[in-house]
């Protein structure tokens, strides 16, 4: 059978709006269809494409192409920042470049492809397989579908990333690597490249080498380093022969010991997000650079420190909106679907390429690897291939960068990690408090996990042989309820458990936003705020927060009772240095004194029928904390 193909017209350029061309049909063009037109880089399954067709495994892009005169005596690099799966490309007929894999960037020098007045026609061909179980995809949907289809969405095939050319010298620089020394008083660099090298952080110091033969290190006087509340970024310009390449980075140093992470060698909570990557136009492409920054801006609104971008290699701009504004950021490659040698290696690939395309990024905290057994058959625990898989995959993120800490398979079966951390849904209060209690402080690692409507399996945090009661342990995923004011209500008397705990180094909510059926986001599909209730999400994940010692019946009625009665009431304060203040509600107050990272003695508030509001404000009288319980 003849496979279905459809040309389409290409635009590149870093912007996003997009142009409409139509072409006449070119060489390597199918002689079978008609040429329609796409906006690029959307994927053609969504509608900022204009094209908008499903299941659609082969499509063909043609545009023309024209070097500026500017750039005569330079090279020509044709750049394709991500393309979904396989692609082909040809310049005037003439083959330039075949790529696999649909999230790392690759490229082309195209100067001798071209006329001699530096035109040109680029056709595109790309293979999007319907299958895709056995290749690196994440959350897009397959057919046949993957074991975890109910919690998939609609693919982003073709080109969803930009499509540039750039002028380069013959020799040129094609890789560099900046990492902050450990003492954080200077800059690692690395390159790949000709000589001379001149290294320069403008205004702090600049360095001349005849030759690089490894990593040099720029030392900073007098370092600001990087972080949440001031990411200070340092611009890097390298000039290696006649090519010329600016880079950033920030100092910053990420440690695990005892109960938590350490940034700069200070405690730090992770209060984390879960957030896919997805736009109701685009799928996989954000409509524009701005909403890239937005989904940063709307998570640190409601309170999270940490986002973790789930199976997809983002956009850079993404990351680097999280480096200029200070979130941190827990990144992952996208999964498989299923277990096979070409799918391990197909995977091991893009998480390779992930650490190199990114590892300059300090918002980048935390490493993943595999995501709660996808594409090893949810069989890691039975399977020694498979707890290899996972093992390699560890080791491989962390022989190219030691310096962040690595997760090897989120969610359960840890085989080799840095992090332990473990998946939990129960839209059942009580049960959920118990099941946080026993994960967190017993060495009962099991739980139950829902992987399709009647199929409830026991899960463990540690694969055969593993041991991580020594190791940081936290929360990678939770939440619970089906309607807006359901979800509000299960944020935050869930997030208050795994506040209560001192062992748990943090959590990640589920999620940022909804998605096509997914409705579990503190926003809607398209960045609107919900109703939840009455709970904000920001006094929810507040550095201060309240644990009420009660287990509440139901939304509106947390608590219920004959007259009068009182609240338990404790203080849960992730800050720097302690806090001195004052809890408060409608019929009195009481004095805090709240050390960092250990939960108070409960204080008894009195409670009577209605809405009880809680605040605590700080020696100044700012209000650092606030909560509330339903009493009927």
């Amino acid at each position: 059978m003849a496979e279905p193909e459809r040309g389409v017209g290409l635009r590149s350029g870093p912007g996003r709006s997009g142009s409409r061309c139509r072409w006449q049909r070119p060489d390597h063009w199918p002689s079978d269809t008609t040429p329609s037109t796409i906006v690029v880089p959307f994927p053609w399954e969504h509608p900022g494409s204009g094209v908008l067709t499903h299941w659609l495994p082969i499509a063909w892009y043609r545009r023309g192409i024209e070097r500026p005169a500017e750039w005569a005596g330079q090279r020509t690099v044709l750049h394709f920042g991500a393309v979904h799966h396989q692609a082909s490309v040809w310049v005037n007929g003439a083959l330039a470049v075949e790529h696999e894999g649909g999230y790392l960037p690759f490229e082309a020098d195209i100067t001798d492809l071209l006329d001699s007045d530096g035109t040109g026609t680029l056709v595109v061909r790309v293979h999007a397989p319907v299958d895709k179980r056995f290749i690196p995809h994440g959350k897009q949907r397959s057919m046949p579908a993957d074991d975890y289809d109910g919690c998939a969405f609609t693919p982003s095939s073709g080109i969803w990333q930009t499509v540039w050319l750039e002028p380069r010298p013959a020799a040129s620089i094609s890789q560099l690597s900046l990492r902050p020394t450990p003492e954080l008083d200077g800059i690692e660099v690395s390159l790949v490249g000709p000589s001379p090298v001149r290294i320069e952080i403008p205004g702090v110091v600049v360095r001349e080498y005849d030759q690089l033969t490894g990593p040099v290190t720029l030392p900073i006087p007098e370092p600001r380093l990087w972080t949440p509340q001031d990411p200070h970024l340092y611009d890097v310009v390298v000039t290696a022969g006649e090519d010329t390449v600016r880079g950033y980075t920030g100092l910053r140093r990420i440690e695990w010991q005892g109960n938590n992470l350490l940034l700069n060698g200070v405690p730090t909570y992770v209060r984390g997000v879960l957030d896919q990557g997805f736009w109701p136009t685009g799928g996989h492409t954000a409509p524009t650079d701005d909403a890239l920054k937005r989904d940063i801006v709307l998570a640190r609104e409601a309170g999270f420190n940490v986002v973790r971008k789930h199976l997809k290699l983002e956009d850079p701009r993404w990351l680097y909106w999280a480096d200029k504004l200070g979130m941190l950021v827990w990144a992952e490659p996208p999964s498989t679907g299923r277990f096979s040698p070409e799918a391990v290696a197909a995977f091991e690939e893009v998480t390779a390429g992930m650490v190199v395309r990114d590892g300059n990024h300090p918002c980048i905290v935390i490493w993943g690897a595999y995501n709660e057994e996808w594409g090893l058959d949810w069989d890691v625990p039975g399977d020694p291939a498979k707890q290899d898989a996972v093992r390699r995959a560890y080791r491989i993120i962390r022989d190219s960068d030691p310096t962040r800490p690595v997760v090897d398979n989120s969610g359960w079966a840890h085989v080799e990690t840095d992090l332990v951390d473990w998946h939990y849904y129960d839209d059942n209060v009580a049960s959920w408090a118990a099941a946080v209690d026993r994960l967190v402080n017993t060495d009962d690692g099991s739980f139950p996990v829902r992987l399709g409507p009647d199929f409830v399996v026991d899960k463990a945090i540690a694969a055969p042989g593993f041991d991580g009661s020594e190791l940081i342990q936290l929360n990678g995923e939770y939440g619970g309820g089906s309607t807006s004011v359901e979800r509000g209500w299960h944020l935050r008397w869930q997030t208050q458990e795994l506040r209560r705990h001192a062992r748990n180094a943090g959590y990640i909510f589920t999620e940022l936003y909804d998605i096509e059926h997914e409705t579990v986001g503190i926003y809607t599909y398209d960045r609107r705020t919900k109703d939840l209730g009455g709970t904000r999400q920001s006094d929810v994940h507040a550095e201060t927060t309240l644990v009420i010692d009660l287990t509440p019946e139901a939304p509106g009625r947390d608590l219920v009772v004959t007259g009068s009665g009182t609240v338990p009431v404790r203080v849960s304060h992730h800050g720097r240095d302690p806090l001195l203040g004052t809890l408060h509600w409608a019929t009195g107050s009481a004095p805090v004194d709240a050390k960092p990272f250990v939960v108070t003695d409960p204080i008894e508030v009195v409670a009577t029928p209605g809405r009880l509001q809680l605040w605590v404000t700080d020696s100044d009288g700012a209000v650092v904390a606030r909560s509330f319980v339903d009493i009927a």
